[in-house]
């Protein structure tokens, strides 16, 4: 049997703008996909500066884990003096509360949240998951 067929998981795609952050999420957000999120959420936290936007437009969908791993996130964030914000989120709009995780803004979709922002210019920088779908940017990454 193909496991990788089988497993629901993400995929991932970070790119820094001046300021703000962009962590655009594809698939499934369940618990095979919690310890992937954690790892890209760690990789935010490496690079980058200012509030993250965690664009869920290519999410099919999360489990309640999955939120609660996203609650973890706005946590972990927070603890860096980050700020996290949500555009596009699926299903009912909401996320299962926990009580103990920063106030998150939800925006209706990427190019709102941006706007909130006011678009703090174009990409800087870029990297995915290997099986990232979609197109990647023109701009090639910069080594740090």
């Amino acid at each position: 049997m193909n496991t990788k067929a089988t497993t629901m998981t993400i995929e991932w795609r970070y790119t820094t703008h001046p300021g703000l952050s962009v962590l655009s999420l594809s698939g499934y957000l369940g618990a095979d996909a919690v310890g992937r999120f954690s790892g890209a959420v760690g990789w935010v936290l490496a690079r980058g500066t200012g509030p993250v936007v965690l664009d869920l437009t290519s999410l099919r969908g999360w489990s309640a884990g999955g939120q609660l791993a996203v609650a973890d996130a706005a946590r972990r964030l927070a603890a860096e003096g980050r700020a996290l914000e949500l555009a596009a989120i699926p299903a009912d709009g909401s996320l299962v509360p926990t009580g103990d995780h920063p106030q998150t803004p939800v925006h209706c979709d990427l190019p709102t949240a941006l706007a909130a922002h006011r678009h703090r210019g174009e990409e800087q920088r870029e990297w995915c998951s290997d099986d990232w779908p979609g197109s990647r940017s023109n701009t090639p990454p910069r080594r740090n």
